[in-house]
């Protein structure tokens, strides 16, 4: 197969390279995946520098999230839940390469009428978005919520989810382009949070300037929101895109009776696996209702193996919106 292999901790993605490497060998209890469609996450960029929680052995392929075809089933079962030539989309070691080998917990079937490339970035994004609004924050109808950093992955998938649950979405971006395309994925209300005015602009918008019942900041916002959050309010603290975790005033957090909720979706498959396809119901309910789309950035295409390094530079420079794709053609396969 072809693949990107690191062998050692480098620099950033400008140093990856596209070689032959031998076809994974599946232990008897994973698939065998031909990859169509790989998805980038700010995790492979911190993975290749050495910089991330969890460092395969070396050499590893890198990558974790794709969508592809199963080329063959585990050897220790006799009826598979997905047999040869199932489309299935998942998350395992080694998404960066032409097959990778998965578990059954780590693989989906790929949505009715959602292409490879629609459904190879939504293994992480969407369950993270899910759990935190439903499960963690309890959002309903008549609510008010704030996402931060709306025209990211996890944000793209906040903003609909919030909004199929009957939801006042208003929705922080830092460029004009990702305020149009938060809008275009359903935010009521876009605001633009390089302004340092931004809280009393949401707390504005909201019915007698109360301020929103919840908080939905994967960048890590949480002092500035204590300021436009209603009473009761819930923070849902989802991640530190900005880089730094913050320090909270936590006598804010007293006086107005706020809750910091925090969401660690990877870990739910370990403490919480009922709840898994509870919230994996839930997304695909909201999918055949049409109210959840593929978030994929379309700005710029990106096909083939050698493009993956692009696409690493663009997420972590912050160039794209929603998730960052890569078709990744078979052999013999058109790249257009």
């Amino acid at each position: 197969m072809r693949g990107i292999q690191v062998a050692q901790a480098s620099k950033g993605p400008k140093e990856l390279k596209v070689t032959e490497l031998p076809d994974p060998k599946p232990s008897s209890d994973q698939y065998l995946v031909e990859v169509h469609a790989a998805a980038t996450n700010f995790f492979d960029i911190l993975q290749i520098q050495g910089k991330y929680q969890h460092q395969p052995p070396f050499p590893w392929v890198s990558g974790a999230e794709y969508s592809g075809v199963v080329l063959a089933a585990p050897a220790n079962t006799k009826s598979p839940k997905f047999p040869v030539g199932s489309r299935v989309f998942g998350a395992s070691q080694g998404a960066y390469a032409t097959k990778v080998c998965a578990t059954e917990e780590q693989l989906l079937p790929v949505p009715q009428g959602w292409s490879f490339t629609d459904a190879a970035g939504l293994f992480v994004t969407a369950p993270t978005s899910y759990g935190a609004l439903v499960l963690r924050a309890g959002v309903k109808a008549g609510d008010w919520v704030l996402v931060h950093a709306a025209a990211g992955g996890v944000g793209l998938a906040a903003v609909q989810i919030a909004k199929a649950f009957g939801a006042t979405v208003i929705a922080t971006a830092g460029t004009a382009r990702k305020l149009e395309v938060a809008r275009a994925f359903g935010a009521d209300h876009v605001i633009d949070y390089r302004d340092a005015s931004w809280p009393d602009q949401v707390r504005k918008l909201t019915p007698k300037g109360r301020g929103v019942d919840i908080v939905y900041d994967p960048v890590g916002l949480v002092d500035k929101s204590t300021k436009c959050i209603a009473w009761n309010g819930r923070i849902l603290v989802v991640g530190f895109a900005a880089g730094s975790i913050e320090k909270v005033a936590m006598n804010k957090v007293l006086l107005k009776n706020i809750s910091l909720v925090g969401i660690h979706w990877g870990m739910y498959a370990k403490f919480e696996k009922e709840s898994v396809p509870v919230v994996w119901k839930g997304i695909g309910s909201l999918i055949e209702q049409g109210k959840f789309k593929s978030t994929v950035f379309t700005d710029k295409q990106f096909v083939g193996l050698e493009t993956i390094s692009d696409a690493l530079l663009d997420l972590g420079g912050r160039e794209s919106w929603g998730k960052v794709v890569v078709k990744v053609p078979q052999p013999g396969e058109s790249k257009l």
